[in-house]
């Protein structure tokens, strides 16, 4: 009986290593991906970096390659204005339906409300964009042409982020102990109170979680974005001026970009990789405090 313990126990230690072996293979390889990438785009913008220097790219006076202007603080602005207003938006929309799912909905409601929620999250963003362009932009435009607009691209990332936080926030809600539920209960605190004292500090690490990734996601949005934003490369002055983002330069102009021109597009990569990883960066610091 002992031996067949032993050799239980054995059998048990052994597939555990494998499974520890093939874990830590395919975090290397998740790495190594994410580090060829970074090295492939700064071997791609080094051409046009070690002949006009990187201050060109935040102090020329336009974007316009063919003549030897990169500057690309106009799309920069464009695509973090654009983030920052969706996430805004999206972030308490998100949490709060979360908690009507989790805390006051019935359940049969709560079902359907996270089934459409999921079925929102699998429409392609072509989809999205299309919406955009033929009913969202022509309805900003009477409000106040022209229509295409940093307003319209807020409006449709919010939806497009919305199922991300919506999701992540409600799975971070199921997972708060019910025992912490009870306590709150025999301190006769109200449900509210419960849910903003306990339940949201509870649940704290899944709820940021959830923001990172509804604010990675908005500003990697290409095909929406280009749709509805109007493509303009300008600095907007109000809601309903045209911009043009990043991730939409480099999808308008990468088919028919050479030379330097090429190159500059692949440091609108480069700066976006550069806001993932403080973004990143930023959700470390965070989660260790």
């Amino acid at each position: 009986m002992t031996l067949l313990k032993s050799k239980t126990l054995s059998s048990s230690l052994n597939s555990d290593l494998w499974l520890i072996w093939i874990l830590r293979g395919l975090a290397a390889m998740a790495g190594a991906i994410a580090l060829l990438i970074i090295f492939f785009l700064i071997l791609e913008s080094l051409p046009v970096l070690q002949r006009v220097g990187i201050t060109h790219f935040f102090s020329d006076s336009s974007w316009n390659p063919t003549a030897g202007f990169y500057n690309l603080l106009p799309m920069l602005w464009g695509t973090l204005l654009a983030m920052f207003g969706s996430v805004l938006i999206a972030t308490p929309i998100g949490i709060l339906s979360a908690v009507f799912c989790q805390f006051y909905a019935p359940p049969t409601l709560a079902k359907i409300y996270r089934s459409l929620i999921e079925l929102l999250a699998g429409i392609p963003s072509v989809v999205y964009g299309f919406w955009g362009l033929v009913v969202l932009v022509p309805l900003i435009g009477r409000i106040h042409p022209p229509g295409p607009s940093l307003l319209a691209g807020i409006a449709i990332l919010t939806i497009m982020i919305l199922p991300t936080i919506a999701l992540v926030a409600d799975a971070s809600l199921a997972k708060v102990p019910l025992s912490y539920h009870q306590g709150s209960a025999a301190l006769g605190l109200s449900r509210w109170a419960t849910i903003s004292k306990v339940v949201f500090p509870a649940a704290k690490s899944g709820l940021f979680t959830g923001m990172i990734l509804e604010t990675g996601r908005a500003i990697g949005e290409t095909m929406a974005i280009l749709m509805v934003c109007g493509n303009v490369v300008q600095t907007p002055k109000s809601l309903f001026d045209p911009i043009r983002t990043l991730t939409a330069n480099i999808a308008l102009e990468m088919a028919y970009a050479t030379g330097d021109h090429r190159s500059a597009l692949f440091v609108s990569g480069l700066v976006l990789m550069g806001l993932i990883v403080l973004l990143v960066a930023v959700a470390e610091v965070v989660s260790y405090e």
